[in-house]
């Protein structure tokens, strides 16, 4: 999805540069004006020698130049953009959060938006790390898809919206795994349950269930793993972890013949019935 912004960037570029053509040919003098375009385009040419920091500080001078022209949002857009190309997102954040106040009303109001909901996107790092990024990321593409729908923003805001899911899935049986390393299983029973629940649609589902079965076999409530275990079976027949689930309460499951490739859906479907 970064096509857009190379998009956003090109057409910003020659957009840019005509109209400082169109202008600078009516315009006689120093003025604002002139010394705002002259500003923005000398931060457009730093931009493309990949000089961010010098790119930026031209794009804030174009923007205090000449606050009520129709270019200042687009260098203080621009000045962000920059800054999250080279990964200097807290630098991207501030410039957003101050243009979406600042220029409430701007039409490119929902490719701020997207910008910085991208800025905590890619400022995660993995499961392991803080849950802020993911968080605000979560947030910010979330308003995009209920508040500008019809954009391409939204369609790719909720493609990372699953994506984030999986991440903090990922997160909770982390965690989780840590708890069962140390047989706190009250909480590690807490976590898979949020996973279980919150988590449903992510790739984690399986193992969290299987996790639940196996802790609550352990620790002698047999109810509570029969439950699970029956989710895990209806819901994911051919799942390893329902595999290793089913050998919780079949001791001798190695030790019994492999069914033939032809049978192996009606077994399976017997193993089901008689699981308990």
């Amino acid at each position: 999805m970064k096509y857009i912004f190379l998009f956003v960037l090109v057409f910003g570029i020659s957009a840019c540069a005509n109209k400082s053509e169109e202008v600078i040919t009516k315009l006689e003098g120093e003025d604002l004006e002139t010394q705002m375009i002259e500003a923005y385009n000398a931060g457009l040419e730093a931009f493309k020698k990949g000089d961010i920091f010098y790119a930026t500080k031209k794009f804030n001078e174009a923007e205090m130049l000449y606050p009520q022209s129709e270019w200042a949002p687009n260098a203080s857009l621009m000045a962000a953009y920059a800054y999250w190309t080279q990964g200097f997102y807290n630098d991207s954040i501030i410039e957003l959060k101050r243009f979406i106040k600042v220029y409430s009303s701007n039409k490119n109001l929902d490719y701020a938006y997207y910008l910085l909901a991208m800025n905590y996107y890619d400022s995660i790092v993995d499961e392991k790390k803080d849950l802020r990024p993911l968080e605000e990321a979560k947030n910010y593409f979330t308003y995009i898809v209920n508040n500008y729908p019809e954009t391409d923003y939204s369609l790719d805001a909720k493609y990372k919206l699953e994506l984030i899911q999986d991440i903090m899935a990922a997160k909770q049986m982390f965690i989780a795994r840590h708890y069962i390393k140390k047989e706190k299983w009250i909480a590690a029973i807490n976590r898979l349950k949020l996973v279980a629940t919150k988590y449903e649609t992510t790739i984690y589902i399986e193992e969290a269930l299987h996790r639940l079965v196996e802790i609550y076999y352990l620790i002698g409530l047999d109810g509570e793993a029969k439950k699970y275990a029956k989710t895990l079976g209806y819901n994911y027949q051919s799942s390893q972890w329902y595999e290793q689930s089913y050998k919780i309460f079949n001791k001798d499951y190695d030790t019994i013949k492999k069914p033939k490739k032809e049978d192996k859906k009606d077994k399976l479907l017997d193993k089901i019935k008689s699981f308990f």
